[in-house]
């Protein structure tokens, strides 16, 4: 489950770390999805869990890579998604946080992630995590250049239950210094009429927990928000299409608001 000394993690089997769906989008949303694949480096033996670990939600946002397609296609939004578990490496902690990469989740541990060295986590860091990053950067930095706005969505998913309890929502807006975007679409989803929506439930964003938003988003002054919606609802074709149609709309109708006609 561990690389020799100075082999790279990732070998030419292994997908490559990021996806990018329409890159040419004329949409001013720009949609990023940290958790959207379960995929484990050859390299490190499926962490040495069984694949059904992995397809739980510890191991991924379940339903989010297909929402996140349909609703790039639907708006013409650039979409940039990242491939590798959450238990490989968490693209939405901050890297000293303990949950970046996790020695245990919902009460499964990780053999794989027991014990690493410097080394081996710096490994995660270069291969997986940072190219990640890098790439949105470089797409907001393309728009800052040629002036294009942007309203940034981090798409995620929640299981319905955790520790016990249910939870009660459909979907929940998160954010963290700047609600502009957050509190608009929380209006509007709430305006829906068959929706329970969480304002910072069942999470919040922080500095302490979250990568994404406070350093994509926050950092630069973006309108923004992270979006969460429960697993069960888009853990199927016709769920994810559903919910990439009724977002659409509504994002839609907001932008005007926040990134021009």
């Amino acid at each position: 489950m561990t690389t020799t000394p100075h082999a790279p993690l990732l070998s030419p089997g292994d997908p490559a770390p990021v996806t990018v769906l329409r890159g040419d989008g004329a949409s001013p949303f720009l949609l990023i999805a940290d958790h959207a694949g379960n995929a484990v480096p050859a390299a490190l033996g499926r962490l040495g869990l069984p694949q059904s670990e992995l397809e739980r939600h510890i191991g991924w946002d379940i339903g989010i890579a297909g929402t996140t397609a349909r609703l790039s296609e639907r708006l013409d939004a650039c979409a940039i998604m990242q491939a590798y578990s959450r238990l490989v490496i968490d693209c939405n902690r901050p890297l000293a946080s303990p949950g970046s990469i996790a020695e245990r989740s919902d009460g499964t541990e990780v053999p794989g992630n027991l014990g690493l060295d410097a080394r081996q986590r710096r490994q995660r860091v270069d291969e997986i995590f940072s190219p990640y990053h890098a790439r949105i950067a470089a797409e907001l930095d393309r728009r800052a250049a040629a002036g294009r706005p942007t309203i940034l969505v981090a798409m995620h998913s929640f299981t319905p239950s955790l520790a016990g309890r249910d939870r009660p929502w459909h979907a929940g807006v998160l954010y963290q210094r700047d609600a502009r975007f957050a509190h608009a679409l929380l209006e509007a989803l709430r305006g829906e009429g068959d929706l329970v929506v969480g304002d910072n439930e069942p999470y919040r964003v922080s500095d302490a927990t979250d990568y994404a938003i406070p350093v994509h988003a926050e950092r630069r002054g973006l309108a923004h928000v992270e979006l969460e919606i429960r697993q069960d609802l888009i853990a199927d074709a016709a769920g994810q299409q559903a919910w990439a149609e009724r977002l659409a709309r509504l994002f839609t109708a907001l932008q005007p608001r926040f990134a021009g006609a």
